[in-house]
């Protein structure tokens, strides 16, 4: 199994119709990206300071299912609606994990 990690540390101006928006986007996801296996994403509780304010968590069976979600049309469009532009920051990770 693979999984890719994303998190965003939003513009100050990203208020919580952005954040709703977005997530709504990507609830959509998994329905429209058969090659999801898994999916969640949600803001950060604000336990800690310094963390990213979202994070996405999407499980694949593959290397391949994985790039197909990261460049499916749906996705990229996806990230240039929502998250584009609105992000100061991100982080992503890809890794192989047994089930």
């Amino acid at each position: 199994m693979y999984r890719h990690i994303a998190m965003f540390k939003f513009n100050d101006d990203v208020g919580e119709a952005d954040v709703s928006a977005i997530a709504q986007a990507l609830s959509t996801l998994p329905e429209a990206i058969e090659q999801v296996r898994d999916y969640r994403h949600g803001s950060d509780l604000g336990l800690n300071d310094g963390n990213f304010d979202y994070v996405v968590v999407a499980d694949f069976d593959s290397v391949d299912d994985y790039v197909t979600y990261r460049d499916h049309p749906i996705h990229q469009s996806l990230i240039k609606e929502h998250i584009a532009g609105r992000v100061a920051n991100r982080a992503a990770i890809q890794y192989q994990f047994d089930t």
